[in-house]
């Protein structure tokens, strides 16, 4: 053990909390496919599990392999990274597999896919760490600083708009945090926001007018009406949900013991949340969401340390974004939101996503790694 923990660096509070959300992921995970095994693979119950320790695995190694590397050296990978992330989504938009209606995976040999907008959101939020660094001399300029800034974010969450709204608007959100952080004017922020809506009413008009604009607008606009007007014969899968967190009490009916995932569509992915509290109780879900809380905390910890730097803003931005997407997740689960499709990150069943949630931690260890090692300075950024 001692020599593990010699080998591993960074942050081991958040090495334990990944390690204790890859347990909950693989229990919740076999619990939750049953149905799906019946369904395609003849009744066997270990293929989905196995596949995704497999996946969970390769995930933990990818985060071993970035933690290793000196995250300055991301800011170079990366400013390649963006100029092949934006003609992916481009390309998906054409020729991308349908997924739940829409065009999000881009179809690889052996049966695999890859989410182009995974690559995408972890590419924009090395980008714009990167300029904030590099801009913070004229970081209140319109003109110098925010134009350069602000375009990239507009082009990519317009290209992942179409197929997956909530993810455009979690990077959106994520966007301008990081700019926040980054001491951008408030006044271009706040005017940003208010073109975002503008622009989302204009294209959501348009949308109607011309329905192959944006196929998908009439789904986005179904979910918060039933959400809105709570009718139960439009809201399948969130009673199957609050019967699954209903069925859970305080302490839950233990591992394997779900009833609703025979009922509840995608329990193992947008809904596994629910599953956790039915089989996990309340308690269960209250540290899942401590241990996301955790994440975030570490990572403000290191921001604090590194202020203004581009680990700084890489790790608010990397971390910010995880914990986002796993509370919206968690709200859709318990009905205080719409539903949204986002999948709880580093538990819920995935391949790619999985992946570049690893290495996006990968980076937040590499960053705490130099911190503990106390070579990062304020305003450092290596560029090549």
């Amino acid at each position: 053990m001692q020599y593990l923990l010699n080998k591993i660096k960074g942050d081991k509070i958040i090495w334990l909390v990944v390690i204790i959300l890859s347990v909950f992921s693989l229990l919740a995970v076999y619990s939750s496919t049953g149905t799906l095994a019946y369904k395609y693979q003849g009744g066997n119950t270990e293929y989905y599990m196995i596949k995704h320790f497999i996946i969970i695995l390769f995930g933990l190694f990818l985060m071993y392999l970035a933690h290793l590397v000196k995250y300055t050296y991301f800011s170079r990978i990366f400013q390649v990274a963006l100029w092949i992330a934006v003609p992916l989504l481009i390309l998906t938009l054409f020729v991308g597999l349908n997924l739940n209606e829409a065009k999000r995976v881009l179809p690889l040999p052996f049966g695999l896919t890859f989410q182009t907008s995974d690559l995408a959101k972890l590419t924009l939020i090395m980008y714009l760490a990167r300029e904030l660094t590099k801009r913070q001399d004229v970081i209140k300029d319109f003109k110098s600083s925010f134009v350069p800034i602000i375009i990239p974010v507009l082009i990519v969450c317009f290209l992942i708009l179409p197929a997956n709204f909530s993810t455009a608007a979690i990077l959106f959100c994520t966007s301008l945090v990081l700019m926040f952080v980054g001491r951008v004017s408030l006044k271009h922020i706040f005017s940003m926001i208010g073109i975002g809506i503008v622009l989302m009413f204009i294209m959501i008009l348009i949308a109607k007018s011309v329905p192959n604009f944006l196929p998908r607008v009439d789904t986005w606009i179904s979910r918060v009406e039933n959400y809105k007007d709570g009718n139960a014969d439009d809201n399948y899968q969130v009673e199957q949900a609050k019967i699954a967190i209903a069925n859970g009490g305080i302490f839950g009916k233990m591992p394997g013991n779900s009833e609703q995932r025979n009922f509840l569509p995608h329990p193992y992915s947008d809904f596994i949340f629910a599953i956790i509290i039915e089989e996990y109780g309340l308690l269960g879900a209250i540290l899942l969401v401590f241990l996301y809380l955790i994440l975030l905390f570490r990572a403000v910890k290191i921001v604090v340390k590194v202020p203004r730097n581009f680990g700084a803003f890489l790790t608010i931005g990397v971390a910010f974004s995880l914990v986002f997407q796993a509370m919206i997740n968690m709200g859709v689960a318990v009905n205080l939101l719409p539903v949204t499709g986002q999948t709880l990150p580093f538990v819920s069943m995935g391949g790619t996503s999985i992946w570049f949630t690893s290495i996006s931690i990968g980076i937040i260890l590499s960053v705490s790694k130099e911190v503990e090692k106390g070579t990062s300075n304020a305003g450092e950024l290596q560029t090549a």
